[in-house]
């Protein structure tokens, strides 16, 4: 590996998906490119592109990528081991109640129930995104429950 680990979302629309993600986690956009068709179809990805690389503050980057023609829906949430592949995206903050706070103003929806589940030393909550991509939230601020608790 020569860089850190990029990650790929495919969105309708790039304009708000790139708000969220800078103004509510930090990222800031660190490049920007329209990948004509003659690269895009060849390449696997279908056709002519928009990308915004959007480096995360603590290294990597999330690409968020807008087709041409309009991607289909995402499939409606399921429980994020009740489908094969890529599940979600994963932030570490070092205090996760501010983004909480700040999630669902921004048009995100709790997938945990509580939404801040604290375990093993850490705090972790899952949300999905304006266009329903998983994003979980941990940090290292949960308190020990103690002998006798299966966390």
């Amino acid at each position: 590996m020569t860089r850190p680990f990029e990650a790929g979302a495919v969105v309708r629309d790039l304009a708000l998906m790139e708000r969220f993600y800078c103004e509510v986690l930090g990222c800031h956009a660190v490049h920007r490119s329209c990948v004509p068709g003659s690269v895009g179809g060849p390449a696997g990805l279908g056709g002519e592109l928009e990308v915004v690389w959007l480096q995360v503050p603590s290294g990597g980057c999330v690409k968020l990528i807008r087709p041409r023609s309009a991607p289909v829906s995402a499939p409606p949430v399921v429980s994020l081991t009740g489908r094969l592949g890529l599940s979600y995206l994963t932030f570490h903050l070092d205090d996760v109640e501010p983004v909480v706070s700040a999630l669902a103003a921004a048009g995100a929806r709790p997938l945990s129930d509580p939404v801040v589940v604290r375990v093993r030393g850490r705090r972790i909550s899952f949300w999905a995104d304006p266009e329903g991509n998983a994003v979980e939230l941990v940090d290292a601020r949960g308190e020990d429950p103690g002998p006798g608790h299966s966390n």
